[in-house]
């Protein structure tokens, strides 16, 4: 089965007991912007805890810790996050259907009632863990296809969420969790008469990597289709000023709000023995996260006579296809000598990850991609881990923010060397910037914020649409009026 566009992971299931879902009659806008129905469509990401996933979710809960009406609904693949799961069990656009549509025109017609057997959470769950392709040149015509929309295979997929959001749901406001689902904004915007929001989180990693003529086609369908959506998020500057141009969409139109952690937890690290130190990376374990960069760093600083007995630990997300790629970490490090210096302790739940923050003196993810979230920088300051990261995609600005850290030029082992040794080296600095990322996170990245945030910009939104529909009925009575006195 292809991976389900627009989250180019693999799959896992997470079992919840799905909400009932109350009649939401009809209401004045005042009412709306007191207390509105949400329905936050958020893109599964498969047999791994994503960065989206995690969002989506703790969004989700800070928004109904606020007293709003949030329906969190997965598409392509049940949602697998470490905290409590606040989603519906129902699957809509799952990933199997999605697959069976875009291969044979059978599957075009089949009865819904039928296509319901294939979204069941625990098939998914099964198809996935025997892997997903995510290789973004076999899946250029699904990816033109779900983005076509009301015009693409998976048209009955799309009709089918439609008859849910009308007849059901009865959203105030519809939030998308990644652009890569614009294909459906313009008829939710049309059917519903209700304003569309996206949020941004990376999806160009995946499109540069599209293979032409498909490439050119996705790019052109999402500018399109960005023009039906009412508001944009971005987690920071960077992300939101590259995507206004990705999009063609303007500055204005994308708000910037960070990442808020649920912070339950999460605190400062007890004192730690100076006589070994340990470097950590917590990620997805893949290229495109960087963990050869730290490879290729860890020779060059046990050759330093300033350091004591350095360790690298590993933790994440290993999927099939990047087991080769660890492999060849590994050699590397055994080819210097450092194979006792490197443990990959897996993946790892809530807990554990807090508990590994714990292990480690500092952390390096050295993306070599200009990476669009960067939570786990964020989690690792919350546990007051001093950073260090490349000086591009959003950590520059991230670090600017919370002093928290550390950059070094991308791709360049030697220059992460040398800002891990600076870090290694000074205990009162390590001490000083992780102190100073714990409050800043603490301050102003927990998800209480980001709901707050979030609410007052869907109030704002509901506003100005309504705003607009009264204007437009004016303008329809007016021109009226003049028919009539012709």
């Amino acid at each position: 089965m292809g991976s389900p566009v627009g989250s180019p992971h693999s799959m896992t299931t997470y079992f919840v007991m799905e909400r009932p879902l109350a009649w939401w009659p009809p209401s004045a806008a005042s009412s709306k912007l007191n207390g509105m129905r949400i329905v936050y469509l958020a893109a599964g990401a498969a047999g791994m805890y994503c960065g989206s996933c995690l969002h989506d979710n703790t969004l989700a809960a800070g928004l109904l810790e606020l007293g709003q009406d949030v329906l969190l609904v997965p598409t392509y693949t049940p949602l697998r996050t470490d905290e409590n799961n606040v989603s519906l069990a129902r699957v809509f656009y799952g990933g199997i259907n999605v697959y069976l549509q875009q291969k044979s025109s059978f599957f075009r017609n089949t009865p819904w009632l039928v296509d319901r057997l294939f979204d069941q959470p625990a098939l998914l769950d099964f198809v996935a863990r025997r892997g997903a392709s995510t290789d973004p040149a076999k899946l250029g015509d699904l990816t033109v296809s779900m983005l076509a929309g009301e015009s693409g295979r998976q048209k009955k997929e799309l009709d089918k969420l439609l008859a849910w959001l009308a007849a059901e749901a009865r959203p105030d406001v519809v939030h998308l969790s990644n652009s890569m689902l614009l294909g459906m904004a313009g008829q939710i915007a049309d059917r519903l008469r209700v304003p569309v929001l996206s949020t941004l989180s990376g999806e160009d990693i995946f499109l540069e990597k599209l293979a032409e003529p498909h490439y050119s086609r996705a790019r052109e369908l999402l500018r399109s289709r960005a023009q039906h959506v009412n508001a944009f998020v971005a987690l920071n500057d960077y992300y939101a000023g590259f995507m206004s141009d990705y999009l063609d969409v303007p500055r204005s139109s994308i708000h910037v709000i960070p990442h808020g952690l649920r912070l339950d937890g999460h605190h400062l690290r007890d004192h730690r023995p100076a006589d070994e130190l340990t470097i950590g990376y917590f990620a997805r374990v893949c290229h495109d996260k960087g963990l050869h960069l730290l490879a290729a760093a860890l020779p060059l600083l046990a050759a330093d006579s300033r350091l004591p007995k350095l360790k690298l630990r590993a933790a994440g997300y290993l999927g099939a296809g990047d087991r080769e790629y660890l492999h060849q970490v590994r050699q590397s490090l055994a080819a210097a000598g450092l194979t006792d210096r490197f443990h990959y302790v897996g993946e790892v739940d809530r807990q554990g990850k807090i508990d590994f923050f714990h292990s480690i003196d500092v952390m390096s993810v050295p993306t070599v991609y200009r990476e669009s979230k960067g939570i786990s920088i964020l989690e690792a300051l919350a546990n007051g881990v001093p950073v260090v990261q490349p000086a591009h995609g959003a950590f520059p600005e991230m670090l600017s923010d919370t002093q928290g850290g550390l950059l070094f030029t991308p791709h360049d082992a030697g220059d992460l060397a040398e800002k891990l040794a600076r870090l290694l080296t000074d205990h009162t600095l390590r001490q000083d910037l992780g102190r100073a990322g714990h409050f800043a996170i603490n301050d102003r990245y927990h998800h209480r914020a980001m709901a707050a945030r979030t609410l007052a910009l869907y109030q704002h939104v509901l506003a100005a649409d309504t705003q607009s529909d009264d204007a437009a009925r004016e303008q329809t009575a007016v021109a009226a009026g003049k028919r009539e006195t012709q």
